[in-house]
């Protein structure tokens, strides 16, 4: 066989060889999008779920507004009629400015004192290794972990027999006992992720307790306790169980006043208990949008400590 032929035998052997090495991968690329069927349905599933919800709130939350805006609404696509009247009414009716003073009161001393509180415990629990540890975290864990209302019940008993229920020190007292557990659950991770040797560097130079506390540690938890804060000031805001079992006549905040507004459908129009309740919406996301100014939530990612 001549050198030609040769050539010519191995460029037909090659070509062969090409043509069956590109068959399965032909065949790979006409089996994908069987295989990506699944994935494609999971995902128009879960988008749809979602997009589903959302559109939800957005419709609830869109009838309670035109409501509170409706001089009358029945049976019909949208009102007769608009007005503003309906959230003078509520605020007139409601004594809401009372309500909103009594609420900013509950809000900021509740997260004041559970920051006060909780970043020293949650120091200590970072920081101290003692026998029984994590049955300590458990016990100071257990307000978040029970149900309001299972305890409740017995610590507004409680305050009733002391004389705090029913005044503004008792309803702080009652809204502190969830709210201090959660700004440990919050900052002990913080914390442990701060670097030990900082206070032995600062001890070598001459630091006492009072100055490494201040311009070392505390610019370093200040992001910790502002997320924790804002965290705080929401739970706050919504928790009606604790304040509706503590709160008198003129300690209420404003989720358990329009709790009762709710019930009083029946004495006052329907429209303004709406207005009252895009007011508690509106004041709700000013504060959190106030706050968010202040921190941001990715400030409670921790990262992973590196092994020594």
């Amino acid at each position: 066989m001549s050198a030609h032929q040769r050539n010519a035998a191995g460029l037909g052997a090659g070509a062969q060889a090409g043509e069956q090495r590109r068959a399965p991968a032909g065949n790979i690329a006409q089996a994908r999008p069987a295989s990506r069927l699944p994935d494609v349905l999971w995902k128009v599933f879960v988008w749809g779920g979602v997009v589903f919800f959302l559109l939800n709130v957005v419709l609830l939350i869109a009838t309670v507004g035109v409501n509170s805006i409706a001089t009358r609404w029945f049976g019909t696509p949208l009102p007769q009629g608009f007005t503003l009247h309906w959230y003078a009414q509520a605020w007139r009716d409601f004594q809401l400015s009372g309500v909103l003073w009594v609420t900013f009161e509950v809000v900021g001393s509740v997260v004041l004192l559970s920051i006060a509180l909780g970043v020293p415990a949650a120091y200590a629990l970072a920081r101290a290794q003692f026998p029984g540890k994590r049955i300590a975290m458990l016990v100071f864990l257990l307000p978040l972990m029970v149900p309001p209302v299972t305890y409740g019940i017995p610590m507004a008993t409680a305050m009733y027999q002391a004389g705090l229920a029913g005044t503004l020190i008792g309803v702080i007292l009652a809204n502190l006992v969830p709210a201090l557990p959660f700004v440990i659950l919050v900052m002990t991770p913080f914390i442990e992720q701060i670097d030990p040797n900082l206070e032995s560097a600062a001890r070598i130079f001459g630091a006492n307790t009072l100055r490494y506390f201040r311009y070392v540690l505390l610019p370093l938890l200040v992001p910790g306790m502002l997320a924790a804060g804002l965290l705080v000031l929401v739970r706050t805001i919504g928790m009606f169980e604790l304040t509706f079992f503590t709160a008198g006549p003129d300690t209420q905040t404003l989720v358990v006043a329009l709790y009762y507004a709710v019930f009083s459908t029946g004495v006052r129009a329907p429209q303004s208990i709406d207005a009252m309740a895009m007011i508690y919406m509106a004041i709700t996301l000013a504060w959190v949008l106030v706050a968010l100014q202040f921190v941001s939530p990715t400030q409670l990612v921790s990262r992973v400590k590196e092994p020594r």
